[in-house]
């Protein structure tokens, strides 16, 4: 009988636990579904004042602003720059789990006639980055709303020139990892959205694994000897040369490497010559190198000099390879949170919307983060095919449904407090 009745209490508590939290997620998703027209409108004033990297002062201050009045415990500006770094602390003591959002824009000229155009010339949020920063904002708030209600903290890390600095300029997850935004408190996990144009709105997607590639940076510097370009004989043509360097550093991917592990090898500039009738005396070649293993990234590295020092000996020239020391990681999702995570997203979008996506070669510096503590970017659905919401990451067309703000708050609040309440465990 004693144990029938403990059984009996058991389940009731874990009934009573569960009906607690369906009521916690009806009461998020009310509130966002409030915040919508507040939503889009701070998307939309992101959009139209877009920053480029290391210079994201306005955007810096508008997040900021925005913190201080929902009333966090602490928000810190000047992070790395221009960033920000605040603590929403719960009811009582528990965990400390992190959200990352990132605040710059990019290069490109806005060609979209839409009212929330960019009023930066050649300047446009043209990664979602926009997106990012307005669902953190949103997920602040609602949490802010509940903050009587959940253990722990939560640390919101709005990071700076997530694109790249500018040359002879540091910034970026790893200085805002140098300047101490994972410390006082450390957080346990760390967690982030990424748009994704090709998945539709209402949706996320995830990767167990690595689910971004890493990113090197190269530079060959051929050196020949400069002659009329009538008697080649005389001289060595570097650009002969840089020419079967491209074409031999294909056989990285197709010969040399396992086929069955992800690389990309490309040569994006070629630089060399002055005039059609003297031969250059030197031609320089840049590209990027894209793996998601660490060992075929070390290969793929000795592979490259091996192959141009072998080109550039046999013309008699010379070869000159450099990695630029800005490189990325590979940003690899760990395995057993990013599965922990699935019941809570799928308890509040439902398991239609969370589906299993495929891992890519772009690169992000959210990997840093994760070099520190576990931690999981997930893919937020921006994209609508009827509305011809299909344009790619990086290009002048981009554009979001904006419906996925709401989608992004509701799922990233849960699995917040999910978390801090012991439901999604490593």
């Amino acid at each position: 009988m004693r144990r029938e009745t403990t059984r009996t209490a058991l389940l009731v508590l874990v009934a009573a636990l569960t009906l607690g939290a369906q009521d916690r997620r009806q009461r998020v998703a009310q509130a966002a579904e409030a915040m919508r027209e507040a939503l889009i409108a701070q998307r939309r004033d992101f959009h139209m004042h877009p920053e480029l990297s290391n210079r994201e002062e306005r955007t810096s201050r508008v997040i900021a602003e925005r913190l201080r009045r929902l009333g966090l415990d602490e928000v810190r500006t000047g992070v790395s720059r221009y960033g920000v770094v605040a603590l929403l602390k719960g009811a009582r003591p528990g965990p400390v789990v992190a959200l990352r959002a990132d605040m710059d824009a990019l290069p490109i000229e806005e060609t979209l006639d839409v009212p929330y155009r960019s009023r930066n010339p050649g300047v446009k949020h043209a990664c979602g980055h926009d997106v990012h920063m307005t669902v953190a904002l949103g997920v602040a708030e609602v949490l802010s709303r509940l903050r009587g209600e959940f253990p722990g903290a939560v640390k919101f890390l709005f990071q700076p020139a997530e694109e790249g600095a500018p040359e002879g300029e540091e910034s970026g997850a790893a200085q805002m990892i140098r300047e101490g935004a994972l410390e006082n408190p450390r957080p346990s996990a760390i967690f982030a959205f990424h748009v994704d144009p090709m998945l539709e709105v209402g949706k996320i997607g995830y990767v167990a694994g690595p689910a971004l590639a890493s990113s090197d940076t190269f530079r060959i510097r051929v050196v020949g000897q400069r002659v009329h370009a009538a008697w080649p004989h005389q001289g060595i043509d570097p650009i002969v040369v840089a020419a079967e360097c491209i074409l031999a550093l294909q056989t990285v991917r197709s010969r040399r490497l396992d086929p069955v592990e992800p690389m990309v090898l490309s040569i994006g500039s070629i630089r060399g010559g002055n005039r059609s009738n003297i031969l250059a005396d030197e031609v320089v070649l840049e590209g990027t190198l894209r793996t998601h293993n660490e060992a075929v990234r070390e290969r793929a590295m000795a592979l490259v000099r091996e192959i141009v020092s072998g080109v550039a000996g046999a013309h008699g020239a010379r070869a000159e390879v450099s990695w630029s020391p800005r490189s990325i990681p590979v940003t690899a999702n760990d395995r057993e949170l990013t599965l922990a995570c699935l019941p809570s997203l799928k308890r509040t979008l439902g398991d239609a919307n969370v589906v299993e996506a495929r891992p890519v070669m772009g690169a992000e510096d959210f990997s840093f983060y994760q070099r520190q503590i576990p931690g999981v970017m997930f893919w937020l659905g921006v994209g609508n095919a009827s509305r011809g919401i299909r344009a790619a990451l990086h290009t002048p067309e981009f554009d979001v449904d904006e419906e996925s703000i709401t989608v992004g708050v509701k799922a990233m609040a849960n699995l917040l407090l999910d978390y801090l309440e012991g439901a999604v465990k490593r």
